[in-house]
């Protein structure tokens, strides 16, 4: 107890600085490239989301759970990239490293409220998918688009609640080593460090946020599909696996994604160097969401199927005005 009041504040005068300098990349040249490169991806993401929001919010035949799942992760990821990739344009393409305590606070919650929310996410399609193929005459019983909102939104406030203790712990802390950030943001390891006092508790809630955010979802998922490989064990016809098999490809696709890179990271945390450190994080952070909707449009024939309809029905409507 000892150390979580020490830390807590209690009788401590707290060092708040100004601001952070946030580092970045030390020693790259040419470095602008890269981050070129990630304003290039975030605009072909955000384009990408906003055209898959739009497909199901416009076609009534999508209004399932499957989608109101699909949809909350392309708004995520257009918030999570929204958060990121603007503010990081601007610190190192215009040279702003200097960012205000109370800001990097904010953006610090944001980013880490939306990296969560996208784990969180896929456990919410892999549920879908584990009941739409091990109960598929009750699927519609079972999971129901009120019961997916609701998992969604419990999904949602439990990560910001995890995020706000992270956040509500670092401004109980006095900072009077150094505001030099080694990240490509305010990364919540990198500032508990360059506090002074005792930062246990914030060492405790990065690892259970790393098992409650990443260990544990990818735990749920993989449990998930070795019911759903068991399931698929006692179909009759190998046609008949492969055709189930298929709806879940697109979800693999994004957790592979999505864990791995992440995963090592967060793994080797601070013994991983700062530059590969910022390599995996601002690429899992950006790519993901770029990559999500490409591989919903291409590998789901229902958005198929309704982006044809949408562009058709744009077709006609030109005719008809001509």
């Amino acid at each position: 107890m000892d150390l979580f009041s020490s830390a807590l504040g209690k009788n401590i005068t707290f060092v708040r600085p100004a601001y952070f300098t946030i580092s970045g990349f030390s020693g790259v040249p040419h470095v602008k490239y890269y981050y070129v490169f990630l304003f290039f991806v975030y605009v072909v993401s955000v384009l990408g989301n906003t055209a898959v929001m739009a497909v199901i919010y416009l076609d009534h035949n999508l209004k399932t759970p499957k989608y109101v799942a699909v949809f909350n992760l392309a708004f995520v990821d257009l918030l999570g990239s929204t958060a990121l990739v603007p503010k990081v344009l601007d610190i190192f393409l215009f040279n702003h490293y200097n960012v205000p305590y109370n800001e990097c606070m904010m953006f610090l919650f944001f980013c880490n409220t939306c990296l969560s929310m996208q784990a969180l996410n896929l456990v919410a399609l892999s549920y879908d998918r584990l009941m739409a193929i091990m109960f598929p005459l009750h699927y519609q019983t079972k999971v129901t688009n009120r019961s997916m909102f609701s998992l969604i939104s419990f999904f949602w406030l439990f990560a910001i609640i995890i995020t706000l203790i992270a956040v509500g712990l670092l401004t109980r802390y006095s900072f009077c080593k150094s505001v030099v950030i080694n990240s490509y943001f305010c990364d919540h390891g990198p500032i508990f460090r360059l506090a002074c006092n005792d930062t246990f508790p914030s060492l405790v809630i990065a690892y259970m946020s790393f098992f409650l955010i990443l260990w544990l979802p990818l735990v749920i998922i993989l449990s998930c599909y070795l019911c759903i490989g068991y399931a698929l064990s006692k179909v009759a016809t190998a046609q008949e696996r492969l055709k189930a098999f298929k709806t879940c490809t697109a979800h693999l696709s994004l957790v592979a994604i999505y864990f791995v890179p992440i995963l090592i990271t967060y793994t080797l945390g601070a013994d991983i160097h700062p530059n590969a450190r910022i390599i995996n994080l601002s690429l899992t952070a950006v790519v993901p969401p770029m990559l999500n909707p490409i591989i919903y449009v291409l590998q789901t024939q229902e958005i198929k199927l309704s982006l044809k309809k949408v562009l058709k029905m744009k077709n006609l409507s030109k005719i008809m005005f001509k």
